[in-house]
């Protein structure tokens, strides 16, 4: 139980984990450790540590199938052909090696019907030893024949002839589990994961207690956790797996958003008293100096971001908005509503030149008086120290920069808001530092790439979110056509004629070099290619993400001075600058991309006043499923249902990868179906979190765990709470 002051915190349906001193004795000698389990000890418990990641008892219980097979079907021996994967029962009637030299083990048995052999070719002496004639047993395996129906390397189970046994091996719903090579020289097959379970499972199943009481799980339609855990073993039917899948997602959702509640709650509970409330004469100002009507998800962010900034704790908020939606307006608006009590905004962005793009924007629409400035690693050191002091004494009110603003000279005198661009460019500390350079500043998260709901309510559950869906209404859609190889002559025609009408063009490929595994072409042979031989009149140049940041950003620049046509870049310009003239994208190899990312691409054309096309080039041999993605891009342009659909192909780990946040730490959540799944464990959260009178007791839980992070891990890895209590 989680105690309050004066209390309990939390309803008797949910029994969070705490230190108790009548721990069961098995875990208070070894502490759960698997070296202690029956046939494992310290050798093959480091192996399993280090290529399964099981330490523990907990872990090894809770280490997922990869699929299943269905061998709950016997057939009789006459009935199997070749290629069938079938179970057969018979008795054991011949052991005895064969081939030339002997060089495998043939154990024969009879059903009856018919005969059939399973083949042995390693481990032969064992394999004498075990198998016994006149004995009863299972086999499973694929038919093959040679000269005699045989399966090679069957899996296999003794039974009586009345079946009186608990098949693990065949015969019913098998697991097979992932394994490394070394694990399975190590005995840590499918079959040998299967075996230990089963000892686990034997004695420790009744240390398993439930958080949930039965009216709770009941109400949910949600089965006990002991059942979960035997059915995701050794289920009896393949819809048994789907059941225990979704009450194991259940448990790690929860106890995600009971986290993620309570942190949001704790930063809610830290008061800003003192702070003036906001004057909107400057946010008025700038309403009326915008060039152009905001849209109705801007309007709605808007009104979102200044109740937020009415409440007497930070502001966190995620700002979702398709490419070339206007978030940067958004931004502004905030940052001149924090201005408004005489505070200040840092807004770090994470390129030079998208910092001076956001620096441009910035002063083109704020109000005389508004002293925005932008820091950057190119500034000079006079600049610098001059912008420092400036910042130090509070004359700056906006100031735009990138990993520049969080070194340790620069300081603010009242930071009030901190805005993050490309959020996912950033790291957590880096993130942390420049928020912690104010008093509990408020923040504004901002991604130009959409996200499945399923996965911001996850990756973002202690975050407000905005979305902003519509486009400005000036932008013209752009028309994304799609064509195989041999169109390749008609489209370099196409690229003549719009830079003979001045428009400038992004050529996209997924390689930086040449590479003798793949047949793709690079962008560095595409580039000569393209320069010496395609277009030797035009100006063309090449981006990718080795070079330099100094000479990244010196190209872009040039680029959007039309000194540069076409523009040979890898995805290093998937988050770029805004070119207005730039009306045409050619991506090769689309199949090699992510929808969402093939999206993000497409963004960096369509901002100007003319018709801009996006054009697929692809190859004659792609897959169905390749094909099909490619339609998706062309049918649609719109980012969110394009991202739920790269959810569904992809999965979240990819979506999101390394730089972002790698995997979900959600191992058996699947965030493309189970939203409703997501939603239900953090509408319980909230009940049970919002129903405290006091969280005090919880945070100072955290604390000296050292600190929330390690909390969060032991909430997604400690799943069995009695193994934590």
């Amino acid at each position: 139980m989680v105690h309050r002051r004066g209390g309990v915190a939390s309803p008797e349906r949910l029994r969070i984990p705490c230190q108790r001193a009548d721990r069961h004795k098995r875990f208070a000698v070894h502490n759960g450790s698997i070296q202690y389990l029956k046939g494992i000890g310290p050798q093959k418990a480091a192996i399993l540590k280090s290529d399964a990641g099981i330490s523990t008892i907990e872990d090894l219980l809770y280490y997922r199938p990869r699929r299943y097979i269905d061998r709950s079907t016997f057939k009789l021996i006459r009935d199997c052909f070749v290629n069938d994967v079938v179970t057969v029962f018979g008795v054991i009637r011949r052991v005895a090696r064969s081939g030339k030299r002997k060089k495998f083990l043939e154990v024969e048995i009879d059903d009856g019907s018919d005969t059939i052999s399973g083949i042995f070719f390693g481990g032969i002496q064992y394999f004498e030893r075990i198998f016994k004639t006149g004995e009863h047993v299972l086999f499973s395996g694929k038919i093959d024949f040679y000269r005699k129906k045989q399966i090679v390397h069957p899996d296999f189970d003794f039974v009586d002839h009345e079946y009186t046994i608990t098949s693990i091996n065949t015969g019913r719903i098998v697991p097979l589990y992932p394994s490394t090579e070394k694990l399975k020289q190590s005995g840590f097959d499918s079959r040998g994961f299967r075996r230990i379970l089963r000892i686990a499972l034997e004695f420790y199943l009744d240390s398993i207690a439930d958080p949930f009481d039965s009216d709770f799980l009941k109400r949910l339609d949600l089965i006990p956790l002991r059942d979960a855990i035997v059915s995701m073993h050794f289920p009896e039917t393949l819809e048994a797996t789907e059941k225990a899948r979704r009450r194991l997602a259940f448990n790690e959702l929860f106890f995600l958003q009971y986290y993620l509640c309570i942190s949001k709650r704790h930063v809610q509970e830290e008061n800003r008293a003192g702070r003036p409330a906001y004057s909107s004469k400057l946010f008025d100002e700038f309403l009326s100096r915008v060039p152009f009507q905001l849209t109705d998800d801007q309007k709605t962010a808007i009104d979102e971001i200044r109740r937020d900034l009415e409440n007497p704790y930070p502001m966190n908020r995620l700002l979702q908005g398709d490419v070339g939606s206007g978030k940067t307006v958004v931004a502004i608006a905030a940052s001149l509503l924090v201005n408004g009590r005489n505070e200040q905004v840092a807004l770090m962005a994470p390129t030079e030149v998208l910092a001076t793009q956001h620096y441009e924007t910035c002063t083109a629409l704020c109000p005389p008086g508004v002293n925005v400035q932008l820091l950057t690693g190119s500034v000079s050191k006079a600049e610098k120290e001059l912008l420092y002091r400036q910042i130090a004494e509070g004359e700056v009110n906006i100031v735009i920069g990138t990993h520049a603003l969080i070194q340790e000279p620069v300081s603010f005198q009242a930071l009030g808001l901190v805005i993050i661009d490309e959020q996912h460019r950033f790291g957590v500390k880096q993130r942390a530092t420049l928020r912690g350079k104010g008093t509990s500043p408020d923040l504004l998260i901002m991604t130009a790439t959409p996200i499945p709901r399923s996965l911001s309510l996850t990756i973002y559950g202690d975050l407000d979110i905005s979305y902003i869906k519509t486009k400005p209404q000036n932008r013209l859609p752009i028309e994304t056509l799609a064509f195989k190889e041999s169109r390749r002559t008609g489209i370099y025609n196409s690229v003549n004629k719009y830079v003979s009408e001045g428009r400038q063009v992004y050529y996209i490929l997924p390689l930086i070099e040449e590479s003798e595994k793949s047949d793709l072409l690079s962008a560095v042979e595409t580039y000569h290619h393209l320069q010496e031989t395609v277009f030797p009149h035009l100006r063309v140049a090449l981006l990718h993400g080795k070079m330099p940041a100094e000479e990244k950003d010196a190209i872009m620049k040039k680029f959007k001075e039309r000194d540069i046509d076409i523009l040979v870049a890898t995805t290093v310009v998937e988050v770029g600058i805004d070119v207005p003239n730039a009306s045409v994208i050619i991506i090769e190899h689309p199949e090699r991309f992510g929808l969402s990312q093939l999206h993000q691409l497409r963004g960096r054309i369509g901002r100007g006043e003319h018709q801009s096309f996006c054009i697929l080039i692809y190859s004659d041999s792609i897959s169905a499923e390749s094909k099909q993605r490619i339609e998706i891009v062309t049918r649609t342009d719109d980012g969110f249902v394009i991202a739920e659909e790269d959810l569904r192909f992809r999965g979240a780990g990819e979506i999101m990868g390394e730089k972002q946040h790698g995997h979900t730490g959600l191992e058996f959540t699947d965030l493309s179906s189970d939203l409703n799944l997501i939603m239900t464990a953090r509408a319980e959260a909230a009940s049970i979190v919002n129903a405290m009178e006091s969280i005090d007791t919880v945070i100072d839980a955290l604390k000296d765990n050292e600190k929330a992070d390690v909390i969060l891990q032991g909430i997604r890895k400690k799943r069995i709470l009695s193994l934590l209590s």
